[in-house]
């Protein structure tokens, strides 16, 4: 129960999205949430897990040796 609880509004605002997409998330099930009466809040820990299961790592390509030919 140390987790903090965000509205819908609040996890927009941290992605930098608008509220539909947080929606979407949570009607797609493709985020964990808390329904509290006729509200909906999600975890910090939830927004938290989405963005780093969805991070792109850089590819590390070694660099091509050039020599020239003489």
């Amino acid at each position: 129960m140390n987790d903090r609880y965000l509205s819908v509004d609040q996890v927009a605002e941290l992605l930098g999205t608008t509220a539909r997409f947080p929606r979407r998330l949570i009607e797609e099930r493709r985020i964990r949430y808390v329904k509290v009466g006729r509200h909906v809040r999600i975890p910090e820990s939830a927004v938290e897990d989405f963005i780093s299961s969805r991070t792109v790592e850089p590819l590390r390509r070694p660099r091509p040796s050039c020599r020239r030919a003489a």
